[in-house]
């Protein structure tokens, strides 16, 4: 079956927008769940610290089914589970039912992200940069409407459980494309030529293994790492710090729609910036920066709303260039899907303590100064590691991909 780009396209952006709306739909709701569960800040912090744990633990796994069963079918089950969790919140009447539906959503979302990294490097070698550029970008719009936007549906709805619940349209929405490309993939595996395609790419495929005596691969781990703890904690509890202001819920939710909304052009600015101007590290300590200077506007009072355009641009730049990353590293889409599910393995698992540590040290301090000072100083770190990492790109690897499907261009 033949494919228009076009349609390759239409399925990286659908899927790139369901990884967000479980995570970030929850921080605008964070203080009426904790009031009709009666959850602790540590125990709320869980909503969004076990989707990244599950991306951390399960990136490595989806990367081996994927070899067996095809990134498009695993893709596509990364899409159902995310929308399965997604949608069981409205019956979430207990702590423990919320938590399940995280880890449901969770374990989708860890199966999507390293693959889709895989998904451009075998459909767009040519234009990966281009492509990372819609894939942050539809990440981040799925992030800016489930924030902006949750508020309003628990008004509309009646509550918070079925304005969580609603954002699984967007999995209903993705699934038929993306089922297509899973079924597409299952005939062309039942013909008599894939045993002998399979045998000739073994070398290859041999090659692929995670990368987890290479140093240099350690080094982009620590950095996504990094990343996602400060992603993750302004994500979880920006809303509630902005309350904790004077402000009320109105507010909060606009300066967290903010934060995700003014994302969405610099994720998809910033890669085409990068093939023009490839100094990559000053792009990164640029970024790193803002975001300092954000959390230094909040500690000493200043506007929220001018914290959330500081730290929205810092953030939506260095999403799109820990993506990039492992691309700019590796020759063909094997390997990218290898480099990225370490890099997100080991990032989320050190990203999902910042929720819980911002959550502990505020149930502890009753401020959020103190939390946001330790991001601070984690960025000090991040900013090292930007110079460690470098302008340096190894040669890019002539990439001869045999796809499953095959790809015309429109």
């Amino acid at each position: 079956m033949r494919f228009k780009y076009g349609y390759l396209i239409c399925a990286l952006f659908l899927a790139s927008l369901n990884l967000r709306p479980a995570i970030s739909s929850i921080s605008p709701l964070l203080e009426s769940i904790r009031g009709d569960l009666g959850m602790s800040g540590s125990a709320a912090s869980l909503l969004t610290s076990i989707p990244v744990l599950c991306m951390g633990l399960f990136s490595p796994t989806a990367v081996k089914l994927s070899g067996r069963w095809g990134v498009e079918r695993m893709l596509t089950l990364a899409i159902l589970l995310i929308g399965v969790g997604t949608v069981l919140r409205v019956f979430a009447g207990s702590s423990l039912l919320i938590l399940i539906t995280a880890f449901v959503a969770g374990m989708g979302i860890a199966i999507a992200g390293p693959l889709l990294s895989g998904f451009i490097k075998k459909y767009f070698a040519s234009r990966a940069s281009s492509m990372v550029g819609i894939y942050s970008m539809a990440m981040v719009l799925g992030a800016a409407l489930s924030a902006g936007l949750s508020v309003p549906f628990q008004h509309l709805l009646n509550g918070w459980r079925g304005s969580l619940a609603l954002w699984a349209v967007f999995a209903l929405i993705a699934l038929p494309i993306w089922w297509r490309l899973a079924r597409a993939g299952q005939q062309h595996d039942q013909q008599p030529a894939e045993a002998s395609r399979r045998a000739a790419a073994a070398p290859a495929a041999s090659s692929a293994r995670i990368p987890w005596g290479n140093k240099r691969a350690w080094l982009l781990t620590l950095f996504f790492g990094l990343m996602a703890t400060i992603f993750y904690s302004i994500t979880a509890w920006l809303a509630p710090a902005v309350e904790s202001m004077g402000y009320d819920k109105s507010v909060a939710g606009g300066v967290l729609t903010l934060f995700t909304f003014i994302q969405i052009p610099v994720s998809l600015v910033l890669p085409f910036l990068t093939q023009r101007f490839p100094k990559r590290m000053y792009w990164l300590m640029g970024c790193a920066l803002l975001e300092l200077s954000g959390f230094m506007v909040f500690m000493m009072g200043g506007s929220p709303w001018i914290v959330s355009i500081l730290l929205g641009i810092g953030a939506g730049g260095l999403f799109p260039m820990a993506l990039m990353l492992p691309l700019d590293e590796t020759g063909n889409a094997e390997a990218a899907s290898a480099w990225s599910a370490m890099n997100q393995s080991g990032g989320y698992i050190i990203g999902a303590f910042g929720p819980i540590f911002v959550g502990w040290l505020h149930d502890v301090t009753g401020s959020f100064t103190q939390p946001f000072a330790g991001l601070a100083v984690l960025i000090v770190f991040m900013l090292v590691l930007h110079w460690k990492i470098g302008n340096k790109k190894q040669a890019q690897h002539s990439v001869t991909s045999v796809g499953k499907v095959k790809v015309e261009a429109s």
